[in-house]
């Protein structure tokens, strides 16, 4: 990647982890928040979540390297809604409801592939890969109708920092940059649109809400995990945003071996450690199995309050060798059981325990600022209607 950025932001953070590192402090907030119970399990506020949230914000629908060259697109379900991503052969990425104009089935059944057009399988109408209706199966016997009114709908997207946002409400007029806050700028600097896209799988967890706490939470590392890589781990953590968008990281003297050199030559790697959340449902952690790589976990509310999916991408800076790869694949498969078997395991259990034990609310501790954050912009958004969604975002 060619392009000069300004490091001026990461290398702050850098400074402010290592004067924490040693004074063994971190920054926390004023208070404890008590969060209602009741907001992992209601019907009706999970409902809310949906429609105010994942509806009308940006989401991360996919990473540039999932759909790199012209032709290729992915097929997912965001909050309900069927999504079809597509790079034209222009070079765009482009997206739209998966549904066929005709009967409303999908266009694209396959999760991912290669096509210069999209054939709906139900009765063989054609669509471009701008979305365009170009053909109509036996069309002089279906009768006459406008085919520019009958193309896929489209959904806005953007790409930036080699990552894929679009908003799944078709009449959303929230600025994407608004929303990115410029946190898309420091994102930049993992430069992902030059990454290898490794491999990828989903899992079943549960309420949204408990699922992205344990990626804002670094508090439970070394007691949920101590069986596997807690044990050398810190449970401290700080936490910096851009609006709603937060990167958790735990005061390290990791980078105190460079300090005796100019910040330009400080290890890029190194200066990206820590996770990267990007509100309200991705985490992206970084790893080093069969080189430098990085998990994005995409996480989406499922069809009722009590389930969810979380989707983990396994992007590698190159591309393996046959040694890396398998290193790469022995890590992917660590991580799966770290999430699947600690992580939501304990969060299905915290689940029943909260909807049936009889407590009607939870703490976060005042070192917990992340989770405070991200559960009062949730709140926020929940209550915000269409037309002051830009100003309160823009306001942070």
């Amino acid at each position: 990647m060619n392009k000069v950025l300004d490091r001026t932001e990461l290398e702050a953070m850098v400074r402010a982890g290592l004067a924490h590192a040693k004074a063994h402090t971190i920054d926390k907030v004023d208070s404890v928040l008590k969060l209602p119970a009741k907001n992992y399990f209601d019907e009706g506020i999970f409902e809310a979540e949906v429609s105010q949230i994942f509806r009308r914000v940006p989401l991360l629908l996919a990473v540039t390297a999932e759909i790199g060259k012209p032709g290729d697109f992915k097929t997912l379900t965001a909050a309900g809604v069927p999504v079809l991503v597509t790079r034209g052969q222009d070079g765009e990425v482009r997206a739209f409801v998966n549904s066929c104009s005709h009967r409303g089935t999908a266009v694209a059944t396959e999760d991912r592939g290669n096509a210069r057009r999209f054939v709906c399988p139900y009765h063989g109408w054609t669509f471009s890969q701008k979305g365009e209706l170009m053909g109509i199966a036996s069309a002089e016997d279906f009768g006459e109708i406008d085919k520019s009114c009958y193309g896929l709908v489209q959904l806005r997207v953007t790409e930036r920092a080699g990552l894929i946002w679009g908003i799944l409400d078709p009449k959303s007029t929230l600025s994407f940059d608004t929303f990115l806050a410029g946190y898309d700028k420091l994102l930049e600097h993992f430069a992902f649109e030059d990454w290898h896209f490794f491999s990828s799988r989903t899992l079943p967890g549960p309420n949204w809400k408990i699922a992205y706490d344990g990626y804002l939470d670094f508090y439970h590392l070394p007691v949920l995990h101590k069986n596997t890589f807690g044990e050398a781990m810190s449970n401290q953590a700080n936490y910096y945003n851009w609006g709603p968008h937060q990167r958790v990281q735990a005061p390290t003297r990791d980078m105190e071996a460079f300090e005796d050199k100019p910040a330009s030559e400080w290890p890029m790697d190194a200066m990206l450690n820590g996770v990267w959340t990007i509100f309200p449902h991705v985490s992206i952690a970084s790893f080093n199995g069969g080189g430098r790589a990085v998990m994005i976990s995409q996480l989406l509310p499922g069809a009722k309050v009590g389930e969810s999916t979380t989707t983990q991408m396994y992007l590698m800076e190159k591309a393996p060798n046959e040694t890396q790869a398998k290193e790469a694949y022995d890590q992917f498969e660590f991580l799966k059981y770290v999430v699947a078997e600690e992580d939501y395991v304990t969060g299905f259990r915290q689940q029943v325990a909260l909807k049936n034990g009889g407590r009607d609310h939870v703490l976060f501790g005042e070192n917990e600022g992340g989770a405070q954050r991200f559960h009062k912009w949730v709140e926020k958004l929940i209550q915000t209607p269409d037309d002051q969604l830009e100003a309160v975002f823009a306001a942070g």
